[in-house]
């Protein structure tokens, strides 16, 4: 038996090869297969715990809040609880999952440049330990909401940076030219903070940034990091008041190819956001991806092989990321050993659409055949979370696995499930 996950970083860590075939959390994919079928995600439960101790052992003297829009379910949601993390939500959706998952209001972040009206309520209502106000209009309506409740709502101002960080267009979110947070550099941050500390129904606990994902650069934290602190003492010297918590945001890149740049570990942007930080002021980040990605693979069966293009039984619904802006994958036939040379295949999906393609020229065996499965690492983030309908297709199950047992988390969806929409 041999171990995949020390070798490249981009398989789950108790993924391992027995006869050709992969085992993960001490599972065989053809007996996850014959149970569960695919396309379907397959969740090491082990590793995706590893990952979030990682993340607070590097932090004890901060907060860690889950990103949920990398990927939630309730069980899930119950594993963070237990392991001492908080949670980010961005949706009345999400804000739901949590509280099906048993998460305590006091440990939930509600994040959204435009939250509704209802949502908002909703939040209150729950006594959600935090909203954090990205826009004027929205401190309005909190600030109403807040009172009618008869709460005093704690929230957070998200700030824009000023940030421009070295990653895709579509994931930087941190510079002037972003439709969340409020910028220093034009006032609005300055104002939205004195706004909030005349509102009677609002409390303000801390300031937020959040600079993108997928990002490797420690140095980008680091400078956002220095201009929120300096923000900090703007907001002491304008208004007498020293915000104890800044949130620092999410975003640390993960590795989805071998042989790709490492990815940083938490305890190294601890260290940076250590050197930076006030002793006095709580840090908090929000790791998602980083924590999701690397615990999931995608298993699919191959459909039909004609030349160069091998076709398998998902794609961007399922998968939308490779379309949506280029991300890229690799894969590997992990159902046998293959017997003949390797030879660079084109792995696309079913849907009626040329630029439905989950991974661009990899190496695969000659022989690949129709019938074989074929898995794509660091599956976890953005995938199922982001899957869709697309020709009607229905969207795959999440199947947590651990010590040799599998339980399904995220149940497949039905074409009864579709046509139950139709009116």
């Amino acid at each position: 038996m041999s171990s995949y996950s020390d070798m490249d970083q981009v398989w789950p860590r108790t993924a391992s090869r027995a006869g050709g075939e992969l085992r993960i959390g001490g599972v065989g994919v053809g007996d996850l297969v014959a149970r569960f079928g695919t396309p379907v995600y397959v969740l090491d439960e082990d590793d995706f715990r590893s990952r979030c101790a990682e993340w607070t052992a590097a932090f004890p003297d901060g907060d860690v809040h889950y990103g949920g829009k990398a990927f939630l379910a309730p069980a899930l949601v119950g594993w963070l609880r237990e392991l001492g993390l908080s949670l980010d939500v961005c949706s009345g959706g999400e804000m739901a999952v949590a509280r099906l998952g048993g998460m305590p209001p006091e440990r939930v972040v509600f994040h959204g440049n435009n939250k509704s009206v209802a949502e908002l309520r909703d939040a209150v209502e729950w006594g959600i330990g935090c909203v954090v106000v990205d826009s004027f209009t929205e401190l309005d309506r909190l600030s109403d909401l807040a009172r009618a409740a008869g709460v005093r709502q704690r929230v957070m101002i998200r700030v824009k940076p000023g940030v421009d960080a070295d990653t895709h267009a579509a994931l930087a979110t941190g510079g002037e030219n972003t439709k969340f947070g409020l910028s220093i550099a034009s006032g609005e941050a300055i104002e939205a903070v004195g706004r909030v500390l005349a509102a009677p129904s609002l409390e303000l606990v801390g300031l937020h940034s959040h600079i993108g994902s997928q990002i490797f650069d420690l140095g980008s934290f680091a400078t956002a990091a220095e201009r929120m602190v300096a923000f900090l003492k703007e907001v002491e010297a304008a208004h007498g008041v020293a915000v104890g918590r800044l949130d620092l945001g999410g975003g640390l890149g993960v590795r989805y190819l071998p042989g790709e740049q490492a990815a940083p570990r938490p305890a190294e942007l601890a260290d940076v956001l250590r050197a930076v930080v006030p002793a006095d002021v709580r840090p908090a980040v929000e790791p998602g991806r980083s924590i999701a990605a690397p615990t999931t693979v995608a298993i699919y069966e191959v459909g039909t092989v004609k030349g160069r293009y091998l076709s398998v039984d998902g794609g961007m619904s399922d998968n939308p990321r490779p379309a949506t802006y280029g991300a890229a994958y690799t894969a590997s036939l992990v159902s046998r050993t293959g017997d003949a040379a390797p030879r660079s295949f084109t792995i696309v999906g079913k849907h009626c659409e040329s630029g439905d393609i989950l991974v661009h020229d990899v190496e695969l065996p000659g022989d690949i055949q129709a019938g074989d499965l074929v898995a794509i690492p660091c599956s976890g983030a953005y995938q199922r979370s982001a899957a869709g309908n697309y020709n009607q297709v229905p969207r795959p199950p999440v199947v947590a696995v651990r010590d040799g047992e599998a339980r399904v988390v995220v149940r497949r969806e039905t074409q009864e499930d579709l046509l139950r929409l139709f009116v």
